[in-house]
């Protein structure tokens, strides 16, 4: 069969999803200004500057023969199938993204998306993280999606709360320190 009618793809780009960034089903695509605008210029860099180069070295690649050992044919095809998924991605991410901004939130002394919060566990040891968007995900920063445990537990409770947080260890108690937002402006 030719590889002209073979789909590589049943159409659900959430396959090209990296991992950990898939939304459950029936969920929205929250994002905060900064990781909409993040992916926003991603995928103009990807449309403008990256693949008008792979697509030239491709072509250029081409027409020097035999395509079957041409390496930068080769590569340059492959890249250019990686260029055009992440492209996908990005257009579904961005077309189905809800843009919430939290400092234009009203209820600042509880928990919701784009808060920074600061929890103590049970031995004192203090962490902050941020609330964002499963795009936006940066656990060395501090991000964590709105659906992970951490989040989950947090959200709605304010400071001095004791919320318990699901754990593969069991259930740990965590006490709400500190609720921040952004300064609206």
């Amino acid at each position: 069969m030719s590889k002209a009618f073979v789909r590589e793809s049943d159409g659900d780009d959430e396959d090209d999803a990296p991992e950990g960034a898939r939304l459950p089903r029936g969920t929205k695509n929250y994002m905060t200004p900064a990781g909409f605008e993040r992916m926003r210029e991603e995928l103009r860099h990807l449309l403008r500057v990256e693949r008008p180069k792979v697509v030239e070295v491709v072509a250029w690649a081409a027409g020097n023969g035999d395509r079957s050992e041409n390496g930068d044919y080769l590569y340059g095809k492959k890249r250019l199938r990686e260029i055009d998924r992440r492209i996908r991605f990005l257009n579904k991410r961005l077309e189905s993204a809800e843009v919430v901004d939290p400092a234009q939130q009203k209820t600042r002394d509880r928990v919701f998306f784009g808060a920074t919060v600061t929890y103590a566990r049970a031995g004192g040891e203090e962490n902050t993280v941020t609330i964002v968007g499963v795009d936006e995900v940066d656990t060395d920063c501090g991000r964590v999606s709105w659906i992970s445990p951490i989040a989950r537990a947090l959200l709605k409770a304010q400071e001095g709360d004791e919320v318990i947080l699901r754990t593969p260890a069991g259930p740990e108690t965590i006490e709400v320190v500190e609720i921040r937002y952004p300064d609206a402006g």
